[in-house]
């Protein structure tokens, strides 16, 4: 969405100055302005041949909860092609423009075709088929790369050969398979927003919200490019849906998006709708917090382990930031700690009291603490023995965290204001002697060190 607004807003085109490139983003409207649809239907006809242009333009049919007050997302200009400005435009900005003018200009193209062939093949009481197909005519798949081309590929590699109708074949070879019933995949970011506009829930601009808080919450983490819930997730989607089952319930968003829509269309007055949800709402919000107490101690989990400090039974309790081990003795002994804590033991002292310095975890990462803790409550970052990487600093590199994302800085903050947000490694660059180098990841050239003085990379083993 914000490479999206950067095209939105306007690009710096050469001598043209600032232009604008797309239409209004956020919106899933399909309705085309009748002059935007002429422009395209000309640029196919004199770029691709009549062959290329349908009869009449296309026209989609528009959902009921769509944001019909702007067009669909469209290039401004179909003349200004992506290869023709790819110059002024960064990579993201390109590949996202890219998209948009073929969705746009291939949405009025004519159809690809296929042709496709089926064998029937009779062995004894077995019968056997085989489907090829081949593309005749590209249609639309002219403009696009990807799938659509790799499919046509495949197509022509599944032709098959000539045959007639009685000819005898040799079998060669039999292949036994055995498929199981497998459960349906983890969403994606995008089939999540799929699923979400299929059910009426949110707007365009409202899915990269949703898709952010979900992951900065830890309700959520990625595996493999897909979302896994964690323990944390489903803890409170349990509470929610168990004593708010009419709010936490799909019907419910759809038919509340549905009215806020009336209301805006002045259907419908807006205090009967709220009244509507908030009195039943109020009553539910009530129940629950007169037994939060008890669904508190729901969530917690005995331990046979005794406070240090008062003698009494550790418990585990849920906290924002997940599980923790506390007193049972709370509110008058407020002793914690991390669960399954494992302090590792450095041969850095306290500078306070003397004593051996260890390596916590708290909320915002890992940290070094005085080993006397409650009695000495000295702290400081994470040290990890290497050189900061500008030139006269005596400093080294230590582990800082800023909403939940950890980055590595200077020791000598704020005197020195070095920072990164790769990891670095204790590996001299061979090029320039840089003290360090950082791990990179890219989808094309994979995971690489790179040194941010003079820019060498080479591949990560």
């Amino acid at each position: 969405m914000v490479v999206a607004q950067q095209l939105y807003e306007g690009v710096e085109l050469g001598s043209e100055g600032s232009v604008g490139l797309i239409t209004y983003m956020r919106t899933d409207a399909t309705r085309v302005s009748s002059q935007a649809v002429g422009a395209v239907r000309q640029f196919i006809k004199k770029e691709f041949g009549q062959q290329y242009l349908p009869p009449r333009a296309r026209v989609f049919a528009t959902k009921k909860t769509a944001q019909g007050a702007h067009e669909a997302i469209r290039p401004t200009h179909i003349e200004r092609t992506p290869e023709s400005i790819k110059q002024y435009l960064n990579r993201d900005q390109y590949r996202l423009y890219e998209l948009i003018w073929q969705r746009f200009c291939s949405s009025q193209m004519a159809n690809a075709v296929y042709d496709t062939a089926r064998a029937e093949i009779r062995a004894g009481r077995f019968s056997l088929r085989a489907t090829g197909s081949v593309i005749s005519f590209q249609g639309f798949l002219v403009l696009r790369g990807g799938s659509e081309e790799r499919r046509a590929r495949e197509g022509e590699q599944r032709r098959l050969p000539k045959l007639t109708k009685g000819q005898r074949v040799e079998l060669v070879d039999v292949t036994c398979e055995q498929h199981f019933t497998e459960p349906p995949s983890r969403y994606t970011e995008g089939t999540l927003v799929k699923e979400l506009e299929s059910k009426g829930i949110g707007r365009p601009s409202t899915y990269a919200p949703i898709v952010s808080i979900i992951q900065t919450r830890r309700y959520v983490t990625k595996e493999k490019g897909r979302f896994a819930p964690t323990e944390l997730g489903e803890t409170v989607n349990g509470l929610l849906i168990a004593n708010f089952p009419e709010i936490f319930d799909i019907g419910f968003t759809a038919t509340m998006e549905e009215e806020l829509d009336r209301i805006e269309s002045g259907d419908i007055e807006w205090i009967a709708v709220i009244r509507e949800f908030y009195e039943p709402f109020r009553h539910t919000l009530d129940r629950a917090e007169s037994i939060s107490a008890e669904l508190k101690n729901s969530l917690q989990e005995e331990t046979d382990e005794a406070c240090p400090a008062c003698g009494k039974p550790m418990v585990i309790k849920w906290g924002r930031y997940g599980k923790f081990i506390a007193c049972s003795g709370y509110p008058e002994c407020k002793q914690t700690r991390p669960l399954d804590e494992q302090e590792e033991t450095t041969d850095q002292v306290c500078e306070e009291c003397g004593a051996p310095m260890i390596i916590k975890r708290g909320r915002y990462g890992r940290f070094l603490a005085c080993s006397r803790y409650p009695d000495c409550r000295h702290t400081r970052p994470l040290g990890l023995g290497i050189p900061c990487g500008r030139e006269g600093c005596k400093g080294e590199l230590v582990e800082r965290h800023v909403k939940g994302r950890t980055f590595y800085g200077c020791s000598r903050y704020p005197k020195c204001d070095f920072a990164t947000w790769d990891k670095p490694i204790p590996t001299r660059c061979a090029k320039c002697g840089a003290p360090f180098l950082v791990l990179k990841r890219s989808r094309v050239k994979g995971e690489i060190e790179k040194c941010l003085r003079c820019g060498a990379e080479t591949e990560h083993e």
